[in-house]
């Protein structure tokens, strides 16, 4: 009886795995037939992508190796403290896409009442959540390690091994990340709970910013004792080379193999393997049961996340929440306009994973921007002063793109199969595309302005400096916004309920293509006219219209094409 059980749950995962990936196939050649010019552009950014970060990750490291006994610490560290983070990133991706698509997901809502074993459906999840999380990790370190391994100059086998032991890797995080979702899921409804992961987030921030200062070096230490100097400066990664740590694991057999040492790589490489066998055994036989536990306490509930409901009794015994009060007090804006507004903030505030997701990318980016007061004495050189500002500007940049495009970008498509509902309502399909934008643009702004600002006040800018900026970060904030917007509703997916999915499939993929293009030649635009710092103000002005024309056509354009194209919705 237990062997036949066996056998029916893995022909349930093997179906699972089957439809799933014919599905994945067919919309794969759907998107190609779709638009021949823009999977084409897909393509080569993809492809220009993986050249660029290879040229520069081996003339960087061919760069480090050149100097004697110092290249390899370097090297060696540099892949210590990568894989650190990166691994840590890939346990908050797990953690928010497992969320979503254990509790938050229409496919896992079907099949769970469905003669299926609950374990059998957290495999499935499993897999696609671990896979959803990972490819984008994969997809940035492929040209690094080929990189790293014609420098060293290592045998074939390296990068088969190699290649095994990150497919090794990325299971634990996947592991981890989805315990984390389901004891979050299990209990984020208690008001205890709650207080004590903000408490932990706050002293995590307060951690990062305040305790991982940079160490100042003299220049006379930086003349007379080298190593002594590199080992000050790089005191604050001494944590990556902790030997409890998967990442510590797979750096020492990378590491270890390149240099010859068989005996050392496949220990490391057997540590790795043993903890991922036992681990990945252990959410394959034993997670499905707790999973169907937090699935039910997370659908019997009225709503999830923290709540932004207070109300209070107003006149004629009716009802106004704290979010209606606080639009109320914006002048000149419709009621009309108002109440949709409160819908889409409420709706995304309830969603921890949407709201945890963007605390995330712009907390990593302000304890950055806060921690630059620690080597401000050290940029005495306008140029290096300026050159660290416009790294902000594009790190801030890149970083609203990435929000944009998986927040903003799948808005239109959430609504789903109610948007005929909203189009039968007077203020028509049009006028709720507009105000997604103008309610998107305005709260990304609020943040980004802020970071954009604080980062020139801790170079001690001047203030024509910090307006300058300013200005330039406000416009990229409505060009994005409006790019994602546009497209969004170009390219919707309304048969989908998981923003994961929506973002992952041709018109989220086009979204972030397009706003990295546009990122970057607008750093260009701008770098090349000195930013308006330098003498030739011809060659400034030039510059800096053609970045305000490029915002304006990025933006506009794709806003304008997809309100061309409601009329179909509305039809």
């Amino acid at each position: 009886m237990f062997k036949i059980s066996r056998q029916h749950k893995s022909s349930d995962l093997l179906l699972l795995l089957r439809v799933n990936a014919v599905h994945s196939w067919r919309r794969l050649l759907s998107v190609r037939k779709q638009s021949r010019l823009l999977s084409g552009i897909i393509g080569v950014f993809v492809g220009g992508y993986l050249v660029l970060a290879f040229g520069l990750f081996y003339h960087g490291m061919k760069f480090v190796a050149k100097f004697p006994g110092l290249g390899a610490v370097l090297t060696e560290r540099l892949l210590y403290t990568l894989f650190a983070f990166l691994f840590a990133l890939l346990l908050l991706s797990n953690l928010v896409i497992a969320y979503t698509n254990l509790f938050r997901n229409r496919e896992t809502a079907f099949l769970l009442p469905l003669p299926v074993s609950t374990q059998t459906i957290f495999r499935w999840k499993f897999i696609e959540s671990v896979m959803l999380a990972s490819w984008a990790f994969l997809f940035l370190i492929a040209p690094l390690l080929v990189a790293f391994g014609l420098v060293r100059e290592v045998p074939w086998h390296f990068y088969p091994l190699t290649a095994l032991l990150i497919g090794l890797f990325i299971i634990l995080p996947g592991v981890f990340g989805s315990a984390l979702a389901i004891g979050i899921g299990r209990h984020l409804d208690r008001r205890s709970f709650q207080i004590v992961l903000l408490l932990l987030a706050l002293a995590l921030l307060a951690f990062v910013a305040f305790w991982w200062k940079t160490n100042p070096v003299d220049d006379d230490l930086l003349d007379k004792r080298t190593l002594e100097a590199l080992d000050r400066l790089l005191a604050k990664t001494r944590f990556t080379m902790f030997p409890f740590l998967p990442s510590y694991w797979l750096s020492s057999a990378v590491l270890q193999w390149a240099e010859g040492i068989a005996s050392g790589a496949v220990f490391f490489a057997a540590v790795l393997l043993s903890h991922t066998l036992f681990f990945g055994s252990l959410a394959f036989t034993r997670f499905g049961h707790w999973f169907y536990d937090t699935a039910s306490a997370v659908q019997s509930r009225a709503g999830g996340g923290l709540k932004l409901d207070f109300i209070r009794a107003g006149k004629n015994s009716r009802t106004v929440g704290f979010l209606e009060r606080g639009f109320e007090r914006i002048p000149l804006l419709p009621p009309d306009i108002r109440a949709l507004a409160v819908k889409d903030v409420r709706m995304f505030w309830r969603d921890t994973t949407q709201w945890g997701q963007s605390v995330m990318f712009f907390g990593l980016l302000g304890a950055y921007i806060i921690n630059l007061r620690n080597f401000t004495h050290q940029l005495t050189s306008p140029f290096w002063i300026h050159a660290v500002a416009f790294l902000n500007l594009g790190a801030c940049a890149f970083n609203l793109a990435s929000v944009t495009t998986r927040f903003v970008f799948p808005q239109f498509s959430l609504e789903g199969r109610r948007l005929w509902i909203v189009g039968l309502s007077p203020m028509g399909l049009a006028q709720v595309v507009k105000t997604k934008y103008w309610l998107a643009s305005a709260a990304s702004l609020a943040v980004t302005l802020a970071l954009v600002t604080l980062s020139c006040y801790l170079l001690k800018m001047p203030w024509g400096d910090v307006a300058f900026f300013g200005a330039v970060i406000a416009v990229m904030t409505f060009a994005l916004n409006g790019l994602a917007v546009g497209l969004g509703v170009l390219y919707p997916n309304v048969k989908e309920t998981n923003p994961n999915k929506i973002v992952s499939g041709f018109g989220g993929t086009l979204c972030f293509v397009m706003s990295s293009i546009y990122i970057i030649a607008s750093l260009t635009l701008l770098v090349a006219g000195g930013g308006g710092f330098h003498s030739y103000v011809g060659m400034a002005f030039i510059c800096i219209v053609g970045f305000v024309v490029l915002s304006f056509i990025v933006g506009w354009l794709p806003m304008k094409w997809g309100l061309r194209h409601l009329k179909d919705f509305e039809a």
